[in-house]
C-alpha cells in the first residue's frame, strides 16, 4: 500500500534551522508532484511548498518564501524541506502529500496520498 513517512520535526528556537524528509513507498515516486503542508491548532491546513515530478519546478506560500526550500530524489523516493529562520508562526504539524499530476498544486484537496505528520515547534 501507499505509504508517506514524515521525519526530521522536533523543537527549535527561533531562527534555527530543521530538515524535514518524507520517504514515499508504494507508488511510482517519479510520477507524482510532491508538496509540503502545515496545519497549526485550530487553523486550517495551509500549503507549505510543491515540487514537480521531475523536481524542475518548485514553488513556495509568500510566508516561507525564501526561508524554505523543497527538494526531491527520485532515486531515493524522498522530498525534504529545509526550514532556516524559523519563527514561532512556523510552529505546526507538517505533512508531505503527493498527486499523480504534473504541475504544481497548491489547494490540499487535490492531493491524493498523505503522510501521517511530524511535529514541528519554533520557540521565541
Amino acid at each position: 500500500q501507499v505509504q508517506l513517512v514524515e521525519s526530521g520535526g522536533g523543537l527549535v528556537q527561533a531562527g534555527g534551522s530543521l530538515r524535514l524528509s518524507c520517504a514515499a513507498s508504494g507508488i511510482i515516486f517519479s510520477n507524482y508532484a510532491m508538496g509540503w503542508f502545515r496545519q497549526a491548532p485550530g487553523k486550517e491546513r495551509e500549503f507549505v511548498a510543491g515540487i514537480s515530478r521531475g523536481g524542475g519546478s518548485t514553488v513556495y506560500a509568500d510566508s516561507v518564501k525564501g526561508r524554505f526550500t523543497i527538494a526531491r530524489d527520485n532515486a531515493k523516493n524522498t522530498v525534504d524541506l529545509q526550514m532556516n529562520s524559523l519563527k514561532p508562526e512556523d510552529t505546526a504539524v507538517y505533512y508531505c502529500a503527493a498527486v499523480l499530476r504534473s504541475g504544481l498544486l497548491r489547494n490540499p484537496a487535490e492531493y491524493t496520498f498523505w503522510g501521517q505528520g511530524t511535529q514541528v515547534t519554533v520557540s521565541s
